[in-house]
């Protein structure tokens, strides 16, 4: 059984990857994201991934390290977490009624071997048209200064997303699907993972 490291402090994508199978070992990798600038949105996703798995990877023997990122592409711009509760407020009324895209960067790899893959996870998010007050107590929650994009579909923000198109997982911040062929793509078969 081959030990697999998350290179994440996201607590959603540790219960994704935890209900697909894996028992995966968490290690923060401390990489500064405001430091990294790309060309376009998919760009920075994917060179995010590819830092956070690279800076854990570098302390980790033997495992395979996955690192991830995600950020919504809205009108052209990235969204990561907003940084103040004023600009969740006006993300959210600036999209009622529109489309983004949520795109997560995916980093695998093995230690053992050097080996290293990566991949963009994207999937259209249709969002609703949340009044002004459910706006105001959505952000009063809490729930959208954690998350891209200020938002979620598998909490409170998912009474304002009216639909997806593509992988469900990718909006929580990884697609298992991905995650299985970037695994193939390093000649690891996933299900000698499960139960890890």
């Amino acid at each position: 059984m081959r030990r697999v490291v998350l290179a994440s402090a996201s607590t959603t994508r540790r219960e994704v990857l935890n209900k697909a199978g894996l028992d995966v070992e968490v290690v923060v990798s401390g990489v500064d994201e405001d430091a990294v600038t790309a060309g376009s949105v998919r760009e920075l996703v994917q060179e995010l991934a590819v830092r956070k798995a690279r800076a854990v990877a570098a302390e980790t023997a033997d495992a395979l390290v996955i690192g991830c990122d995600s950020l919504l592409e809205f009108q052209g711009r990235p969204l990561g977490k907003p940084k103040s509760d004023a600009e969740a407020v006006a993300w959210w009324r600036e999209r009622r009624g529109k489309g983004g895209v949520l795109l997560t960067g995916h980093c695998v790899i093995d230690t053992a071997t050097g080996r290293e893959v990566a991949a963009v996870g994207e999937t259209g998010v249709r969002f609703g048209s949340p009044t002004d007050a459910e706006i105001a107590a959505y952000v009063a929650s809490g729930e959208p200064k954690a998350v891209a994009g200020a938002f979620t579909i598998d909490g409170i923000g998912g009474w304002f997303v009216t639909g997806l198109d593509g992988d469900a997982n990718n909006v929580l911040g990884i697609s298992v699907v991905l995650l299985g062929g970037l695994l193939r793509e390093l000649g690891v078969a996933p299900e000698t993972l499960w139960g890890s």
